[in-house]
């Protein structure tokens, strides 16, 4: 089974369900599978998969941050201003309040993270396919 098959089928959690509930906020098909949602808890932990080329939105985490531990694949993270950071398997990426940034998948790679949430994310523009297509890894 190649790593792409392996994430498709789950790596360490299970894909989870396409992730409808956010499709309008990401370019491509995304999955989510929710490990802590209780109410009582002021943070939501999930896996987000991502098929080859899926991305999210630019976004802002008010009165909060996200980490994000990758668990498998090729992605990419940036935040304005910023390059963009190429991201493999047991990469982990803090985001801290009011800090504009998106984060998905390579053109050629599944790409699967965990991502714990606190706050109000506010959700922005699509990252535009020529400044995602004009991304390169490094050889």
């Amino acid at each position: 089974m190649t790593e792409d098959e392996m994430i498709q089928q789950g790596v360490i959690f299970p894909r989870g369900p396409e992730n409808v509930n956010f499709a309008k906020f990401f370019t491509g098909t995304s999955y989510l599978q929710n490990l802590v949602s209780d109410p009582e808890v002021n943070v939501g932990v999930g896996v987000v998969t991502f098929e080859p080329g899926t991305r999210n939105n630019w976004h802002i985490h008010h009165d909060g941050y996200q980490i994000l531990l990758v668990t498998a694949g090729k992605g990419w993270y940036q935040e304005e201003g910023q390059a963009a950071r190429l991201l493999k398997a047991g990469d982990v990426v803090v985001t801290h309040d009011g800090v504009k940034h998106w984060h998905g998948a390579t053109k050629d790679s599944w790409f699967a993270h965990i991502a714990i949430t606190a706050g109000t994310p506010e959700w922005l523009e699509p990252v535009s396919d020529a400044d995602y297509n004009a991304l390169k890894e490094e050889a």
